[in-house]
């Protein structure tokens, strides 16, 4: 029992800094529209603004993941978890006062470089230190319960002002940082530290062609994730007008579907792979069957905002991979690597948010919204689905390992 309770408390731990680090990465996606307003924008330059600010968010998270990883495996997982939980939640309590675009975008930037850290480094503690036995049960245990965190920053933008969400946002992260103290260190890095071998080299995953491609492959693997959210979804509004849907679509609520929609996909995919004996097929199934989703969802005639949100619901199911996905990029690589290579990844998925909503916004003028997001979103699973059948499969994988 007491062996169990001592797995039991980092995993907690992390499910509930992953809760908070999900509010504060998508409040600003769920009050982008009453924020801006408030300032004055119309609708068009709500789209562009906000887009801007979105793409400074990403930009902070693409930046955060390398410098996050790189700490993680030079300083250890827990000096992550503590470092970057004070830098996104400062910056989020401090876009509770902000009253121009350009500080919006600033604070947004500065906020995405501190909730890049949280997941990477949650999931490669809990994933060294559960048994390999039950090992994909942590992780997505561990997403499933983060994911919630969107239904509480919409009810939070319900329920008061947009400054006063933000806010919320930041004290729960300053609160978290109590719970903290008594999470324990990975027993594998603190082994590494007694060992006389290069840590947290970011340049290793382009010193070699095999390499870069085994890197790459880890990042095309999760882009789907955020095609569903960040385009489906942030641009919900846009899709609803688009499909000829009277009531207007809230973006925050399909995000907040979506997102319980993850809950429910990572709790299952979890047991999936426990059952398949393999991260590789649990994830694609999971994966092709998100695809078909993405297709009802644009061009399943959908006229009813209610079926609109159930379908931002499945979409978000079928994408509820992202806790066994980066258990797998965790066991791809060796515990000198594994925190370096576990938050840089899915923060590049992340930033590839950027280049997707450019692509987005540049495809509409010829191919319209939908036609625009569906050839975004056919390049985003092609590319994914391909790299998975070319990625080791990890299921069982012993951790004890570096790399050279």
């Amino acid at each position: 029992m007491k062996y169990r309770a001592l797995f039991a408390l980092p995993v907690i731990v992390s499910a509930l800094g992953f809760f908070v680090d999900v509010y504060d990465l998508l409040i600003f996606s769920i009050v982008r529209i009453p924020s801006l307003q408030s300032m004055g924008y119309s609708e068009a330059e709500v789209s562009k603004i906000g887009t801007f600010i979105f793409n400074s968010q990403q930009a902070g998270l693409l930046a955060g993941g390398i410098l996050w990883g790189v700490l993680g495996d030079k300083k250890g997982r827990l000096s992550v978890l503590f470092g970057s939980i004070v830098t996104y939640s400062l910056a989020n309590i401090a876009c509770g006062f902000v009253e121009d675009p350009n500080t919006y975008a600033l604070l947004r930037f500065v906020a995405g470089v501190g909730l890049s850290g949280e997941i990477g480094a949650a999931m490669t503690l809990v994933t060294e230190i559960i048994p390999k036995e039950v090992r994909s049960l942590g992780p997505t245990l561990v997403a499933g319960v983060g994911y919630l965190g969107a239904g509480a920053a919409y009810l939070t933008q319900e329920w008061f002002e947009w400054r006063t969400a933000y806010m919320v946002g930041g004290g729960m992260g300053l609160l978290l940082l109590l719970l903290r103290v008594s999470v324990f260190e990975s027993g594998l890095f603190l082994e590494l530290k007694e060992q006389n071998v290069s840590r947290g080299n970011y340049f290793y995953f382009f010193s070699s062609w095999p390499r870069f491609v085994k890197y790459l492959r880890c990042v095309m693997i999760g882009v789907p994730t955020w095609f569903v959210v960040g385009i489906l979804g942030t641009f919900g509004n846009e899709f609803g007008k688009a499909l000829g849907i009277t009531e207007a679509i809230s973006p925050g609520k399909c995000v907040m579907f979506i997102y319980f929609g993850l809950t429910a996909g990572d709790f299952f995919s979890g047991p999936l792979s426990q059952w398949l004996h393999s991260r590789r097929k649990a994830i694609g199934y999971i994966m092709f069957v998100g695809a078909i989703c993405a297709g009802v969802y644009l061009f399943g005639g959908i006229t009813s905002p209610t079926v609109f949100y159930i379908i931002c619901f499945l979409s978000g199911i079928c994408t509820g991979y992202i806790g066994l996905y980066l258990m797998m990029v965790a066991e791809l690589y060796g515990t000198n690597l594994r925190a370096t290579a576990t938050t840089s990844v899915p923060s590049i998925v992340r930033g590839m948010a950027i280049p997707m909503t450019l692509a987005f916004q540049a495809f509409k003028p010829s191919l319209g919204t939908l036609g625009g997001a569906a050839i975004l979103g056919a390049l985003c699973y092609g590319l994914a689905l391909f790299s998975l059948t070319k990625t080791e499969e990890t299921y069982g994988k012993a951790l004890d390992f570096m790399e050279e």
